[in-house]
């Protein structure tokens, strides 16, 4: 492990820094252009986060068990109930990233039987994802005239 470049433990801290900020991305919008603002035919930011938190945990869970299951919960209605999936999947994310098995991070495998990468691609996948839909998020914030949480703020 001496030309390890990130340790398991740094790339979920990585991870968590993203979903800190991002969480803090969902209380910058107003309730209301949260489930309903977007910009140019592309989704409402609540419905981008969702996809984020759905996609994580599955994610996850098939790095570490190739097991590949989407999550079907029902899409929040409220802000409250978005920030609750959003925590319990941060929870989840602590709890179960230390039980990955080290190898699954180097293997290859077929998320979802659709896309084709080693387990550590398939998590910077998941973490670019959310950082690619979080820039949409800053420009919605910015077309509401609201300044977008500092993006090197991770804590």
């Amino acid at each position: 492990m001496a030309d390890t470049f990130l340790t398991p433990s740094q790339l979920l801290d990585h991870w968590q820094g993203h979903r800190r900020l991002t969480r803090r991305f969902i209380l910058a919008f107003p309730e209301k252009e949260l489930f309903e603002f977007s910009v140019g035919g592309m989704r409402p930011f609540a419905q981008l986060a969702t996809e984020m938190y759905k996609m994580a945990l599955p994610t996850l869970e098939g790095v570490s068990s190739d097991t590949w299951n989407y999550e079907k919960s029902p899409m929040p209605k409220t802000r409250e109930e978005l920030l609750e999936h959003w925590d319990r999947t941060t929870d989840e994310l602590d709890r179960k990233f230390p039980l990955v098995p080290p190898e699954r991070f180097q293997a290859s495998m077929k998320a979802f039987g659709q896309w084709e990468s080693t387990g550590y691609g398939l998590l910077l996948y998941a973490i670019d994802n959310e950082i690619h839909h979080r820039a949409q998020g800053s420009v919605y914030l910015r077309a509401l005239g609201i300044e977008p949480p500092s993006f090197p703020d991770r804590t």
